[in-house]
């Protein structure tokens, strides 16, 4: 009987370790009059001590976009360089309007300006209960406390991208990132050093704001199908399974070909080669013909399927929002 209770539960712990491979999607920047920005200079954040605007610079000279940098950042020395020759001739004029000014004579399309609000670190102190054995047995035990201490950071600013020839603010936010660590007298692990915080967090700062102006590549996880939805000959079976091997060795040239051959020899009548295959060509990027798969495994199943449903849903959604990315790419 114990033998029976473990190999059930052996079969359905494997049962539900079903294949998955991971699926990339392009998604149009979230600011999207940002895609007409896209030489930009970074002018120097008030009350920054923590680097935020040279790690917003870096990040958005960092940025490709199907291999090709999506930004053009002017140089932190070219832009001071403008706005030491601006102040001299231009004293009446206020900051924010000379860095404009210097962005436009760089040729710059757009101005990244901002606040720091708040960098801090804040120790808190308090105790944890903690419970020993008395004896070897453990029959007795006792409760003590020790100390311990908890390390909050949180640093936050005002970002705001200026279009230089307008005038006009493109996109401006409130940025906020937090972060707790915890360590007490008996662990192990050391709270990271506060400057490490700050710099941790400034760099989420930059990061969450510098997403937001550009496409992207955002990943879902995909379950393959793995059995014969139809009665396979043997020769079916074994490309079936030859092509799950080549996905999971992301060899899906081979998978390609295999599926292929194996959705032709059922004269299209399988649902699970149709979908797997639209599942391969939705990883290389052929989305149109991802599509007409997954229809083609929805009329072989002749009935609601869960896997295919949500992929006729997720290429649908991914065909829209590359059309987006490259419509913003042409800019």
């Amino acid at each position: 009987m114990r033998l029976f209770l473990l190999l059930t539960m052996a079969a359905l712990f494997f049962a539900g370790c079903s294949k998955t491979v991971q699926v990339a999607s392009l998604q149009p920047a979230e600011i999207d009059r940002a895609a007409e920005a896209k030489r930009v200079a970074v002018y120097p954040f008030r009350n920054d001590r923590i680097g935020l605007s040279e790690k917003i610079e870096s990040k958005a000279a960092a940025v490709r976009v199907d291999g090709e940098p999506w930004f053009t950042v002017v140089t932190r020395q070219e832009l001071e360089k403008i706005l030491d020759e601006i102040r001299l001739q231009e004293s009446g004029l206020t900051e924010e309007k000379k860095a404009a000014e210097a962005g436009r004579l760089l040729g710059a399309s757009a101005l990244i300006d901002g606040v720091v609000t708040a960098a801090d670190v804040d120790d808190t102190y308090y105790y944890e209960t903690r419970t020993e054995c008395v004896d070897k047995k453990c029959k007795e035990t006792r409760e003590y406390k020790v100390s311990c201490r908890k390390r909050r950071g949180v640093v936050a600013a005002q970002v705001k991208l200026v279009d230089i020839s307008r005038g006009d603010i493109i996109h401006a936010e409130t940025i906020r990132k937090t972060a707790t660590w915890r360590h007490c007298s008996d662990g192990g692990t050391a709270l990271p050093a506060r400057q490490e915080i700050l710099d941790t967090l400034a760099d989420r700062v930059a990061d969450a704001f510098v997403s937001k102006l550009t496409p992207h590549y955002v990943y879902h996880s995909v379950e393959l199908m793995e059995d014969p939805d139809i009665d396979y000959t043997r020769d079916q079976k074994q490309l079936l399974e030859n092509a799950l091997e080549y996905i999971e060795h992301r060899r899906y040239d081979r998978a390609e070909r295999l599926l292929g051959m194996l959705l032709a020899s059922t004269g299209e009548k399988s649902g699970t080669a149709a979908y797997d295959l639209g599942v391969v060509k939705e990883i290389r990027g052929s989305l149109k013909e991802a599509r007409s798969l997954y229809l083609l495994a929805e009329r072989c199943f002749g009935e609601p399927n869960e896997l295919v449903d949500a992929a006729i849903v997720r290429i649908e959604r991914a065909i829209e929002a590359r059309e987006a990315a490259k419509r913003q790419m042409a800019r």
